[in-house]
């Protein structure tokens, strides 16, 4: 059967267009005038709430129906099982690759920075939070107080964790719970519907967004260590034109096309450095490619705490530029040291505001060769490079949704490329039920 073309819709109602057109004027407008720019910050937070709003509902309400309808409890915990060996395997890769492009570039060398000199204070706000940082801590904060804390204050990973409980529940339950199943179903695609509208003023927060971030820190800023900021960009490109690449390549599609079917989601990120924005958009878009609903439900907002490849690369290269900056000689076995602490603080900072900068100040704090101020040599660049690692972290949890969907056998390879091929598929045949026989 032949493609089904997608209906011709003019340019200027697109999505993607209209979020571009706001990232270019937010940032013209942040050079012309930093003082107007600075004052479009309410925009791009008001955009990020309004997201923020709707996430943790779709996430209950998409976990709860898709564990109520898998058919066998085990089919959870192997899912789960698979998604954090996976996460670890390529978060390694990641930070491996950070490593060894900081040393080749060597963007730290000439700044001769004086580490008795920078100012601690600076970065107090995050030292201060990597001091409380450690494993148990972070442990113990997936069981939320309460399940009404954990939904107000929106806390992804306390959410995930009832929202499982929940639809074993659900699925023990069997045929009695068979109509709460149908009213949660009903109410995540109202929610769905909420981001639809909420969709509308993307360009808008894009344009707060940005207009703040060149405002407030100025083009110049990407003058003084552009040279790390580059050598972020390459390494992101690297990690997902050959790494990512190729997990697509196993999982069955083509991952430049991947990238075409996610643009609107790329560039919202682009605008607003925050994944979370598109996270229910893209839940609906991985589910509609012939990814099981369980498999998104589950993989994808883990991802969002357990796969930060993006972040994983920012902090192996920010570590040793700080080196580098400050004089300081490290040994491959102290590079090593690093990667291997970077292994645990790239999972702990999850879900905190600042994740970035918290992990490196808590890797730091147990590297007593590093000094924690030098932080403050990222603090100007680091909203640019926030957008670089965003970019890696979305396309990184999507590839990995869809590998995770591959590997057990719940997804649709020929709708998938069907709809990256740019047909029009319905939404019948969704493979949900896949998973009942496993």
């Amino acid at each position: 059967m032949p493609p089904v073309p997608e209906r011709q819709t003019a340019l200027y109602k697109r999505l993607y267009f209209q979020v571009f057109l706001g990232i270019a004027l937010g940032a013209l407008l942040g050079w012309l005038r930093p003082d107007l720019g600075v004052a479009m910050k309410p925009f791009g937070d008001g955009f990020i709430k309004l997201i923020r709003m709707v996430i943790t509902p779709i996430i209950f309400g998409t976990v709860v129906v898709g564990i109520a309808k898998m058919g066998q409890m085990k089919a959870v915990g192997r899912i789960g099982v698979k998604a954090l060996a996976y996460f670890e395997i390529v978060s390694t890769i990641a930070l491996v690759i950070g490593l060894i492009v900081v040393n080749l570039a060597h963007p730290g060398a000439g700044v001769n920075a004086n580490a008795a000199a920078l100012d601690p204070k600076a970065v107090t706000t995050y030292t201060s939070n990597a001091s409380h940082l450690t494993i148990v801590d972070f442990l113990m904060n997936v069981i939320p107080t309460t399940v009404v804390d954990a939904f107000a204050k929106g806390e992804i990973l306390q959410v995930l964790l009832f929202s499982v409980m929940f639809g074993l529940a659900l699925l023990h339950l069997g045929e009695k719970g068979r109509s709460l199943v149908d009213f949660i179903d009903q109410f995540t695609h109202g929610m769905f519907g909420v981001v639809g509208m909420i969709m509308w003023v993307a360009s808008i927060g894009s344009f707060g967004a940005i207009a703040f971030t060149v405002g407030q820190f100025g083009p110049g800023t990407l003058v003084s260590i552009g040279k790390l900021l580059a050598a972020v960009v390459a390494a992101c490109l690297l990690f997902v034109s050959i790494v990512l690449a190729l997990i697509a390549l196993w999982a069955g599609f083509n991952l430049w096309k991947l990238l075409k079917y996610i643009k609107e989601e790329i560039l919202i990120v682009a605008g607003t450095s925050s994944t979370e924005t598109v996270l229910p958009r893209l839940m609906a878009k991985l589910e509609h490619l012939g990814c099981a609903k369980p498999v998104v439900g589950l993989v994808l907002p883990m991802g969002y705490s357990f796969n930060l490849d993006g972040t994983s690369i920012y902090m192996s290269m920010s570590a040793i530029f700080i080196a580098q900056a400050t004089n300081t000689h490290l040994t491959l076995a102290q590079q090593l040291g690093i990667l291997g602490v970077l292994l645990l603080t790239s999972k702990g900072a999850a879900g905190v505001a600042g994740a970035g900068f918290v992990t490196l100040a808590a890797t730091l704090s147990a590297i007593p060769a590093l000094p924690v101020a030098g932080l403050g040599l990222l603090l100007g660049i680091d909203p640019f490079m926030s957008r670089v690692r965003s970019f890696t972290n979305l396309v990184g949890n999507s590839v990995g949704t869809i590998a995770i969907a591959r590997w057990e056998g719940a997804l649709d390879v020929r709708r998938l490329n069907r709809v990256l091929s740019g047909e029009t598929v319905a939404e019948a045949d969704r493979p949900e039920e896949v998973l009942v026989s496993l």
